[in-house]
C-alpha cells in the first residue's frame, strides 16, 4: 500500500508539474497572440492615418493648383479684354463728338434755312464756311467683328479622365511589407544585416536599409542598392540597434513600406590597427590606416587577437600606392618585430599582385591583383586532427580560405598549439596605400 501510495504521490506531483509546464506554455502563446494582434491594431491605425494625411494633402494641393490655374487664365482675360477694349473706347468718344457736333451744325443750319430776317444771308454763309470745316464726309473707321478678338476658353475634356485613371489605381494597401529582415549577424563592431523577398510578384530594382540606435527616434539611411545584405559599420558593442529594409520596384519612384524593424546588438569589439607605428596614420576608429610618407619601421598589427575562428575578416582597399613585391595583407599567429613583410612563419598573406604566402612560402594559385575598391576577405575554420596516439588537439589545423573578386583559395594551416583568435596586419613599401578593416 505504501508503495502505491508513494507511486501516486510521484504521478501527482508529475502531473501538477506538467500543468504548470502546459500553463506556461500557453500564457506565452497568449502573450504572443497579443503582440500579433497589437501588431495588426496598431499598423492599421497608422495605415489610416498616412492615407487621410496623405490624401488631404492631395486635396489641399490640387485645390490650391487649380485656383492658381484658373486665376492665371482669368487675368490673362482681362488683359486681353483690356488691352483691345481701349482703341474701341478711343473710337467711341470720337464718334459721339461728331455726333454732338453734327446735332449743333443741324440745328444752326435749320435755323438759317427757316431765317426771314435780313441777316439771312449771313447766317446761311457761316452755316455753310461751319460745315465745311467739320468734313461731313469724313468718318472714322470702325473695325468689323472678324478684326476684333472674340475670347474663348480651350479646355481639354480628356484631362479629366487622365486624372480619374491615375486616382483610381493611386495608392495600395498591403497586408505584409514586401521585403523582411531575414538575418542578423554581429560582427566585430558591425552588424551584418541580409533581407529576402516575401511577395515573389514584386520586382525589386533597389532595396533601402536604415538603422537607429533604440533610444533614437531617428533612423538613419546606411544602403541603397541592389544587393540583399549589408554589414552596418561603427556599431557600439552591447548597444540594441533597430534596423528595417524596403525595396523599390522595377521602374518605380516610390518606396514599398518598410518591414517590420528588427533588434540586435554586437558583442564584439570592432578590428582596430595598433596605434603609433611609425610610416602609417589610423583614422579617428582605428580601422583605417593610410601608409604615409614616413619611412616605415615594419608590419602594422592589428591592436588584439581579435580575429575568431569561423568569422569573416575583411579588407577593402580605399586607395593605392606603387605595389611592391613584399607588400602583404593577412593574418599571423603572434606579433612578431623585426620583420617588414607578413611574408614570413607562422602567418598568412596575400601580395598586391595578388600572390598568396603560407608560412613564407609562395603557393602555386594566386589571387587578382589588388586595385582600388578591392576587397579580400579571411574565413578560418578550425579542423582537429587526431594523431598517431589517438589523442585529439594536441596538434591544430586550420582550413583558410582567402577570397578576391571572383576567385578564392583553400588550404590548410598546421599549428602545434591551439589557436582560436589571430592578429591581422599589413606592410607596404610605398606610401599612398590606404586599408579598411572589418
Amino acid at each position: 500500500m505504501e508503495i502505491e501510495a508513494e507511486l501516486l504521490l510521484q504521478e501527482a506531483k508529475e502531473s501538477i508539474e506538467a500543468a504548470k509546464n502546459y500553463k506556461r506554455e500557453l500564457l506565452q502563446r497568449l502573450q504572443g497572440l497579443n503582440q500579433a494582434r497589437k501588431q495588426i491594431k496598431g499598423s492599421a491605425l497608422q495605415t489610416r492615418e498616412t492615407l487621410q494625411q496623405h490624401f488631404s494633402d492631395l486635396k489641399a494641393t490640387f485645390t490650391k493648383l487649380l485656383n492658381d490655374r484658373l486665376a492665371c487664365l482669368l487675368q490673362e482675360v482681362d488683359s486681353i479684354e483690356q488691352q483691345n477694349i481701349k482703341p474701341l473706347e478711343d473710337c467711341q468718344k470720337l464718334i459721339q463728338h461728331g455726333v454732338t457736333a453734327a446735332d449743333d451744325l443741324l440745328r444752326e443750319g435749320e435755323v438759317a434755312v427757316q431765317c426771314n430776317s435780313g441777316d439771312k444771308k449771313d447766317k446761311l454763309g457761316n452755316f455753310t464756311k461751319k460745315a465745311l470745316q467739320i468734313q461731313l464726309d469724313s468718318l472714322p473707321e470702325v473695325p468689323s467683328l472678324v478684326e476684333v478678338p472674340c475670347l474663348s476658353a480651350q479646355l481639354d475634356d480628356s484631362f479629366l479622365a487622365i486624372v480619374k485613371d491615375r486616382i483610381v489605381v493611386h495608392g495600395t494597401v498591403a497586408s505584409h511589407p514586401p521585403v523582411q529582415i531575414e538575418e542578423l549577424i554581429e560582427r566585430p563592431g558591425g552588424i551584418l544585416v541580409r533581407w529576402c523577398k516575401v511577395d515573389d510578384d514584386f520586382v525589386a530594382q533597389d532595396y533601402r536599409l536604415q538603422y537607429r540606435k533604440s533610444i533614437s527616434s531617428h533612423y538613419e539611411d546606411v544602403y541603397v542598392g541592389p544587393e540583399m545584405e549589408f554589414i552596418v559599420l561603427h556599431i557600439d558593442p552591447f548597444v540594441d540597434y533597430q534596423f528595417r529594409v524596403c525595396a523599390r520596384g522595377d521602374g518605380r519612384h516610390e518606396w514599398s513600406p518598410w518591414s517590420i524593424p528588427q533588434t540586435a546588438q554586437t558583442t564584439l569589439v570592432p578590428h582596430e590597427w595598433l596605434p603609433g607605428v611609425d610610416g602609417y596614420s589610423l583614422s579617428s576608429r582605428r580601422n583605417i590606416a593610410l601608409r604615409n610618407d614616413s619611412p616605415a619601421s615594419g608590419v602594422l598589427y592589428s591592436n588584439a587577437a581579435t580575429w575568431l575562428c569561423g568569422q569573416t575578416l575583411t579588407f577593402r582597399i580605399e586607395g593605392i600606392g606603387q605595389p611592391d613585391k613584399k607588400d602583404s595583407i593577412g593574418v599571423c599567429v603572434e606579433c612578431q618585430d623585426g620583420y617588414d613583410s607578413l611574408q614570413r612563419d607562422k602567418a598568412v598573406c596575400i601580395s598586391t599582385n595578388g600572390t598568396v604566402f603560407v608560412n613564407g612560402k609562395e603557393m602555386t594559385n594566386q589571387l587578382p591583383m589588388i586595385s582600388a575598391g578591392s576587397t579580400i576577405t579571411f574565413d578560418l575554420e578550425i579542423v582537429n586532427i587526431c594523431l598517431s596516439n589517438g589523442t585529439e588537439g594536441e596538434s591544430l589545423k586550420l582550413r583558410v580560405t582567402i577570397s578576391s573578386g571572383n576567385r578564392e583559395v583553400v588550404f590548410d594551416w598546421l599549428h602545434d598549439q591551439p589557436c582560436d583568435s589571430l592578429y591581422f596586419g599589413c606592410s607596404f613599401t610605398y606610401p599612398g596605400w590606404k586599408v579598411l578593416v572589418f
